[in-house]
């Protein structure tokens, strides 16, 4: 017997805020100036927001009024960024990492986006009553042998009675075992949601962010980070090898796995593991640079990958 979870939050969810906050901050630079080095984080919860981080740009930024867009006047704004420290910025400028790291990509043959069925199927689930409740929520889907058997959904300002409609109405149309077990709002309805209930922070959700938890994860987040952070930019490329043997080799799951030191342009590891067998990658410039340019990396576009996980929604590391 196989089984797997995966879960999915909403964009209203804290921690998410936190993501967007952050990926806003760094959108907003990168228009103004592409060569912005950005590590910006933000905390939130009960009436405070708090982005606190290092940025060197030629960008004249309003941290206010962009964290003003998704909290409101009832919240102190507390800003506190600095720039990038320049020990770190002298292995950067010569075209090395931002921070050692280790980067894991992954594709299946599973779905159409080639995510595991697990994470598919919990997003669009969450994606689904999302539409309707647009609030502070998480979906969670338990596949067993690739068929449904457990479902869990939370959303704020939604009663037990609507969500269970909803996911009954979902499950038509899906492979399930008997009768899915369905958790519709477990603890009770709930009304308060968001920053008013929980504390959110930059970078919490990495399982959701990446493959979900059957898939490893190298430890680096990804929102608020410029493309010299190679947590971010390698974790895109190892993606983007992911796909690209997937289909050239027509396989049914393919890793990749980098590593890197801070300052370094090269990766001191870069292989992928095809069904189980382990080669080198062969005909990418892993650099920082080439990484850069080869997904066009210094544009605004990041916002987005912070609401709903940053792969598997037709980015342009996505195929």
């Amino acid at each position: 017997m196989n089984l797997r979870t995966a879960e999915s939050v909403s964009p209203k969810h804290p921690d998410k805020i936190c993501d967007q906050i952050s990926d806003s901050i760094l959108d907003a630079a990168l228009e103004q100036d592409p060569l912005s080095r950005v590590a910006i984080e933000a905390v939130g919860g009960h009436k405070l927001l708090v982005v606190i981080g290092e940025i060197t740009s030629n960008a004249k930024i309003d941290y206010e009024k962009i964290a003003r867009q998704f909290v409101d006047k009832s919240y102190e704004v507390k800003i506190q960024v600095v720039e990038q420290s320049p020990e770190i910025a002298q292995g950067v400028d010569t075209g090395g990492a931002g921070d050692q790291g280790i980067m894991v990509g992954y594709a299946c043959s599973e779905t159409d986006n080639f995510l595991p069925l697990e994470v598919d199927l919990s997003r669009a689930l969450n994606k689904l009553i999302y539409s309707k409740f647009p609030y502070d929520g998480k979906t969670q889907v338990t596949i067993t042998d690739g068929q449904i058997t457990a479902v869990v959904a939370s959303f704020q300002n939604a009663s037990k009675t609507e969500l269970e409609t909803i996911i009954k109405d979902w499950l038509k149309d899906k492979k399930t075992t008997g009768t899915p077990k369905i958790y519709a709002n477990p603890a009770g309805d709930w009304d308060i949601g968001g920053f008013d209930a929980d504390t959110g922070l930059t970078g919490r959700k990495i399982a959701v962010d990446s493959y979900g938890p059957r898939i490893p994860v190298g430890g680096g987040a990804f929102s608020g980070k410029d493309a010299t952070k190679v947590d971010r930019s390698a974790a895109y490329v190892a993606r983007k090898v992911a796909v690209d043997y997937l289909k050239k080799r027509q396989a049914k799951e393919v890793f990749c796995r980098l590593a890197y030191a801070i300052g370094v342009a090269e990766p001191v590891e870069a292989v992928v593991i095809i069904d189980d067998k382990e080669e080198k990658v062969e005909g990418y410039d892993l650099t920082p640079k080439g990484i850069i340019e080869f997904l066009d990396l210094r544009k605004p576009q990041f916002a987005k990958t912070a609401e709903y996980g940053h792969f598997g929604n037709g980015f342009r590391w996505d195929s």
